[in-house]
């Protein structure tokens, strides 16, 4: 009996010790570093992207979904303006909002590069999730880029594919 005692309390010990994770997903950058007031830029052309993302593919049937790290990167392709990110909305396979990761103006500077990181455990979106993206740039500027780059690593195999957004307006 003694020794089922001491099996207990160490299991309990272990699992008691765990901490949830908090999901990057949610705010991995502070989006308010990057806020700008454009509203007296009226010259700048708008647009619109979407861009498919995937937390999930199906894998041997569609009984069984593998789960994937999403990583979406928004990058300014010019080399000589700033452009402005208006919102980035993400969006899950039936077209819920899922979050914003902001709906307020903010800036890429020339030829910079920032992401949002949808963790391998955040499958919330499921396996037909997408973002909308909403963008200003000066006239005469290259448009930017939105890409998705999913992957996941099991054992010594590893999975990886990309995503290009197509402009919608």
């Amino acid at each position: 009996m003694n020794k089922y005692y001491i099996l207990f309390t160490l299991i309990l010990s272990l699992t008691s010790c765990t901490q949830k994770k908090e999901l990057s997903s949610i705010n991995p950058e502070n989006w308010t570093k990057r806020a700008i007031n454009i509203s007296i830029k009226d010259s700048l052309e708008y647009g619109k992207s979407y861009l498919s993302i995937y937390s999930q593919i199906y894998s041997l049937s569609q009984h069984k979904k593998h789960n994937l790290t999403a990583m979406v990167s928004l990058r300014n392709t010019s080399d000589k303006d700033s452009i402005y990110i208006l919102s980035a909305k993400y969006y899950d396979t039936h077209g819920k909002t899922i979050r914003t990761y902001f709906d307020y103006p903010i800036y890429l500077a020339p030829m910079e590069t920032t992401e949002i990181i949808i963790d391998e455990i955040d499958v919330t979106g499921g396996t037909g999730s997408n973002f909308l993206f909403e963008w200003k740039l000066p006239k005469n500027s290259s448009e930017p880029l939105f890409e998705g780059i999913m992957t996941s690593t099991m054992g010594q195999q590893g999975l990886s594919f990309t995503t290009h957004a197509k402009r919608i307006e």
